[in-house]
């Protein structure tokens, strides 16, 4: 049954709610306060079985569509199923780890439901964008093994992605951070030791999974220093990576085009789709 509902949810693209009932830490039940995945089912003719979670950009104050269903379809396009990750957000008053929490339930939720969804429960990655950059980049350096004696069979998954995609990130919490979604995330006046735990920067270690950065050098919102400092460390684990810098651009340019139009797309695109190929997950 769960299988049936599960693909009936993806044709239709509706969002399913990460938790049964109430999520965990929940200030209410409204919209905003139901974390939920929007499933976008690559066409079986093209499916590679990878899966990638979506973690939108807006601050940790708002999702931005164009980074959210916007990048479904493209990764649609390479093969891979791709999950829209509504997260809490700051703006409805959740801070640090609910945020954490919800894309890890995500990472999770799709392993454990991966043949509902026709796809590999060991290939799958997360890709986030400014702030849902930093929660991707969260999620890539604060995994766990999952609990294996939990009732909840989702919650015995693991919450490592398998790769990760980070689009002119947030990283630091330090002094190249984006002050509105450290404010979101942490509140004012947060603790040290909470500002160097979220500074991801600094949690890299060597089973951090490889990833893709881009960036743009006339970023003002969000420097260039946060992807700077992230290939750096990964560089120092010897953690794979790719690191893409642009000399034009400002901030939050998604695929560079709103419209669906490949040939206006920058060129991380293309880029991005090859890495992808490479380590296996797309077409």
């Amino acid at each position: 049954m769960i299988t049936l509902a599960v693909s009936a949810c993806a044709q239709s693209n509706l969002a399913i709610p990460l938790w049964e009932g109430v999520a965990p830490g929940s200030k209410g039940e409204d919209e905003g306060h139901s974390p939920t995945l929007t499933v976008f089912p690559a066409d079986p003719a093209m499916a590679t079985g990878a899966a990638m979670v979506i973690c939108p950009g807006g601050g940790y104050g708002r999702l931005a569509d164009h980074e959210g269903a916007g990048y479904a379809r493209w990764l649609n396009d390479a093969g891979i199923t791709a999950f829209v990750l509504k997260y809490r957000l700051g703006s409805a008053g959740y801070r640090h780890p609910v945020m954490l929490q919800d894309a890890a339930r995500a990472v999770r939720l799709v392993r454990a439901r991966a043949a509902g969804w026709g796809v590999d429960a060991k290939r799958v990655g997360i890709i986030g964008s400014s702030a849902g950059g930093h929660l991707a980049s969260t999620l890539l350096t604060h995994f766990d093994a999952g609990q294996p004696d939990s009732s909840d069979p989702t919650e015995r998954q693991s919450s490592r992605p398998d790769l990760g995609v980070l689009c002119y990130p947030v990283i630091t919490m330090g002094e190249h951070t984006h002050q509105g979604s450290k404010k979101n995330l942490l509140g004012t006046n947060a603790p040290p030791e909470l500002v160097q735990l979220l500074s991801n920067e600094l949690q890299v270690t060597g089973d951090t999974p490889p990833c893709f950065l881009w960036h743009t050098v006339e970023d003002k919102a969000v420097p260039v220093e946060n992807s700077l400092q992230f290939a750096g460390a990964l560089r120092r684990q010897g953690v794979k990576f790719e690191l893409h810098l642009y000399q034009k651009g400002g901030h939050g340019l998604g695929l560079g085009s709103r419209e669906w139009n490949p040939a206006e797309w920058h060129p991380w695109a293309a880029e991005c789709r090859r890495w992808l190929r490479e380590q296996g997950f797309a077409r």
